[in-house]
């Protein structure tokens, strides 16, 4: 014989565990207290109609700025209306049921300022106008004028609420009415609530139906919007693309000119001398480099399903190479390692050799002849740059550049939340200084 065993969980605090129709009675009674009792006397005005729509967009500009106030001046007449109806159901009556009039206009207008304020004032009015009323044997529990005043006040407030709000303020309606007739039914044998909450509720089922289609409208709207951002993402992308194929085509074939020619120059010069045959030798494997590195760059620009080269990305280890290649270019240069050297982020060593080849690549171009010097020091709190230059010779025309070297300097730079001066020097030289933020721990887990 097997022998279950039921236990029952405790919630924290040692509380029993709650129902689930007690829990949903919390839930709906939180959803109540909500809706219709907190914040009930907030001020909510009614905003100003919008008047981007086809209609009112063609309309001119002085007519357009009253139009903005259309649904306040549908609520007012609402509101005369209900003061009309009172009156001609009352056969004028008198002060007692002119006030009760008044206070129903008072109920609709004040959906204006605090709609859920109007709620409760508009069930107000339907049980003094119960009491006062001239009544006929079907008016009960809802005169003529708490009918009217009713009915509008639920269309107003719900549409300015959401549907939930509606659907509460309808139950307690038909709750009100429900007791009327059952406690109190004063001699009355015809009623009308059931004709005011079939009324009632196909009203509010359209200004549901309208709840849900402006949120659907609002909804595509901005999808359209994300759908137009995207599509104008995708075509900026694709014209880069474009000019990344038409920059390779161009700058490839000049690139592979350069090489074949760079090769082919010391056959057809009789007996040339070593200098001359180590500068087209340097020329040619530049250029081999720069396609190379061309290739590399147009293929993360046009393949989306790029696969990153075997090759490894360069780092401050192969500074030595390419102060040989930039010594070979014309360019004297010296090196100065200060501090301990250590490993650092994969992304710190390729911006640093980067930010280097570039300053020296600007050496090159705007101050040739000139020397200069690269320092490198490795501080506790990441790495420190400063390549400058002196002066150019003018012995050599030096040459123009675009000026985007130094912002994708910075651009590397700010990447890495370092820091950047570039700047002349009092010689006519040029300084670029950079530093670079390492944190030890990810010094150590780089290394590691």
């Amino acid at each position: 014989m097997t022998e279950t065993t039921q236990t029952q969980m405790t919630q924290p605090g040692g509380r029993r565990p709650r129902s689930p129709e007690f829990q949903l009675a919390m839930d709906v009674s939180r959803g109540l207290r909500q809706d219709l009792f907190h914040d009930a006397f907030a001020f909510r005005p009614l905003p100003r109609m919008r008047t981007d729509g086809p209609v009112t967009r063609s309309l001119p500009p002085a007519l357009r700025d009253k139009v903005t106030l259309f649904p306040h001046a549908l609520v007012v007449l609402a509101g005369l209306l209900t003061l009309l109806i009172s009156l001609a159901a009352n056969g004028g009556g008198d002060l007692a049921q002119f006030l009760t009039g008044l206070m129903g206009m008072g109920a609709v207008l004040l959906t204006l300022l605090r709609p859920v304020v109007a709620f409760w004032s508009s069930l107000v009015v339907a049980l003094v106008a119960a009491q006062y009323g001239n009544w006929w044997d079907s008016d009960w529990p809802w005169a003529p004028g708490a009918f009217v005043t009713q009915l509008v006040v639920l269309t107003v407030v719900a549409m300015r609420t959401r549907p939930r709000t509606a659907a509460w303020m309808w139950t307690l309606t038909a709750a009100y009415g429900l007791v009327m007739e059952g406690f109190f039914p004063d001699g009355h044998t015809l009623t009308n609530t059931m004709p005011f909450l079939f009324v009632s509720a196909l009203a509010l089922l359209v200004v549901t139906v309208w709840h849900v289609r402006r949120e659907a409208v609002q909804k595509v709207t901005a999808q359209q919007t994300v759908t137009a951002h995207e599509r104008s993402k995708r075509t900026l992308l694709e014209e880069r693309t474009t000019i990344a194929r038409e920059l390779h085509d161009v700058v490839a074939h000049h690139m592979s000119v350069v090489a074949i020619q760079a090769e082919a120059a010391p056959y057809r010069v009789e007996n040339p001398p070593p200098e001359l045959e180590n500068a087209f030798k340097v020329i040619r494997e530049n250029a081999v480099i720069a396609l190379s590195e061309l290739r590399r760059v147009l293929g993360v620009v046009r393949a989306e399903d790029y696969e990153a080269p075997d090759a490894p990305q360069p780092r401050l280890a192969d500074l030595d190479r390419l102060l040989e290649n930039v010594r070979d270019a014309g360019l004297r240069v010296d090196s100065t390692v200060t501090g301990a050297v250590r490993e650092l982020p994969q992304g710190v060593e390729l911006s640093a050799y980067r930010i280097v080849q570039e300053a020296l690549s600007n050496s090159l171009r705007h101050a040739p002849g000139a020397s200069a010097k690269v320092e490198i020091s490795h501080v506790l709190g990441g790495l420190g740059l400063r390549i400058v230059n002196g002066p150019a010779t003018g012995l050599v025309k030096p040459s123009p550049g675009a000026g985007h070297g130094i912002t994708g300097m910075r651009e590397r730079v700010s990447m890495l939340d370092g820091e950047m001066t570039a700047e002349a020097t009092d010689d006519g030289g040029y300084e670029v200084a950079v530093f670079l933020p390492v944190s030890s721990a990810a010094s150590t887990e780089d290394t590691a």
